[in-house]
């Protein structure tokens, strides 16, 4: 019950809070209006009703007794209206919200014992009391407001304009109190993106001291990487040094068996070494930018072609114009590149499609291969991680870093990277999945 109650709650902050706001309001007021009526309708009612008793007692008595003419002056003066009954029978309904109506017939009946009838449709603001023995009935027209209290419009309008007045200025002021803390949300979504948002803390206290708190950490976070890459450029400065000169001393060294492994030693080392930076580096360094997902696959599927490679786009499988996210090209370029050339690596026949929804975007690249094993998927995408032979095919060129960089860049566009079997060709099936 209490899942099935939730599920129909506001789930925004701006929707809770306007919910706790405005439902004490409404509950006050329906509160107060019920009390209101049910003493002013009821109570009030049933006050004035018992008063004209005795005036309608004192009629009574004249005409049964005869005076009937003196009954008459009586009811004038005490502005009631006294006729013989007439033959048409009288409608005693009453309408559901008429709450004074219901009393006025009960308070009459239970006053006169003789009454036959209690209209209160039949004339404009009047009542119509039919009472007497059968042969001798007469008909009193009393006006209603002697008998009830008058409709509080009045009332219920301002309660009702007071009500929305006040709701509309708590609207004004929750709004300006939610919108930093939208505009700290909006800046901590775009950060876990990769772009930098201008912010400014403002509004309560706590959300200035939260604000303050997540410029700070962004601040830390860039000054990091910032510090990272520098580091690890200058490691990679270092580390080519001596390779170039390594590969100077072999040039100059007569060819042969031992030269050749020595400079395939060399190049492996420097693939090495640019696997490390680029698992290092991520994609700090590169601004967001509005991209085409569509284009951006189709310029790699080309290249990959060209060299060589069995790839194909496959046709959208969504409707309408493929829509344009923010994304740092070169990064998602060298992510989906670093899937196809695994891909290729264990496999002969790759596929690349696309697929989006109003929140996401999903690039999967499909292959042939021997796939990984369920229970291996999640190691595979940590740095260094080496899988058992059947992956790696003797390739001694695996620095286990790929998916480690293709996991990152995802991450750094708010989504992330996911590893299952291929239905459609068998082998291994990973969608790089980026928040739009």
């Amino acid at each position: 019950m209490a899942l099935r109650i939730r599920s129909y709650l506001p789930r925004s902050l701006y929707g809770r809070a306007a919910l706790i706001l405005v439902a004490p309001i409404v509950i006050i007021q329906l509160l107060v209006s019920v009390a209101f009526i049910q003493r002013h309708y009821e109570g009030v009612t049933e006050q004035m009703s018992e008063s004209l008793v005795y005036e309608l007692r004192l009629v009574r008595e004249l005409h049964l007794s005869g005076e009937r003419d003196r009954a008459k002056q009586v009811a004038e003066r005490l502005g009631l209206k006294v006729a013989p009954a007439a033959a048409a029978p009288l409608d005693e309904s009453h309408a559901f919200f008429d709450f004074s109506g219901r009393v006025i017939q009960r308070i009459l009946r239970e006053g006169l014992p003789d009454v036959v009838a209690v209209d209160i449709n039949s004339h404009h603001r009047e009542v119509l009391l039919r009472a007497g023995p059968p042969g001798d009935q007469i008909d009193i027209l009393i006006e209603r407001r002697r008998l009830s209290a008058s409709n509080p419009h009045q009332l219920l309008v301002l309660m009702v304009f007071a009500g929305l007045l006040l709701g509309c200025i708590a609207y004004v002021f929750l709004r300006n109190q939610l919108r930093p803390i939208k505009k700290l949300a909006d800046a901590s979504e775009a950060f876990g993106r990769g772009q930098i948002l201008p912010y400014r803390p403002r509004g309560a206290e706590e959300v200035r001291a939260a604000g303050a708190a997540f410029l700070q950490m962004r601040a830390r976070i860039e000054r990091q990487i910032e510090q990272r890459t520098l580091m690890l450029s200058g490691v990679s400065h270092d580390l080519r040094t001596p390779l170039t000169r390594l590969r100077l001393e072999l040039s100059m060294l007569d060819p042969g068996p031992e030269v050749d492994a020595m400079e395939s030693d060399l190049a492996e080392m420097d693939r090495m070494i640019s696997g490390f930076l680029d698992y290092a580096r991520g994609d700090a360094a590169e601004e967001a930018v509005l991209t085409s997902p569509l284009k951006l696959l189709q310029e790699i599927t080309m290249r990959a072609r060209r060299a060589g490679l069995k790839v194909e786009l496959l046709p959208l499988s969504a409707g309408g114009e493929v829509p344009e996210v923010w994304l740092r090209p070169d990064a998602v370029t060298r992510a989906v590149e670093n899937l196809v050339n695994n891909a290729a690596r264990y496999g002969d026949l790759i596929e690349i499609s696309l697929s989006w929804t109003t929140r996401k975007l999903i690039i999967s690249i499909q292959d042939d291969g021997p796939g990984i094993p369920p229970e291996q998927r999640e190691l595979a995408m940590k740095p260094f991680a080496r899988l058992d032979p059947s992956r790696n095919a003797n390739d001694g060129s695996n620095t286990g870093l790929g998916l480690a960089i293709v996991a990152e860049i995802a991450i750094s566009h708010g989504g992330s990277l996911q590893l299952a079997q291929s239905l459609r060709l068998g082998g291994l099936r990973a969608d790089i999945t980026l928040a739009r």
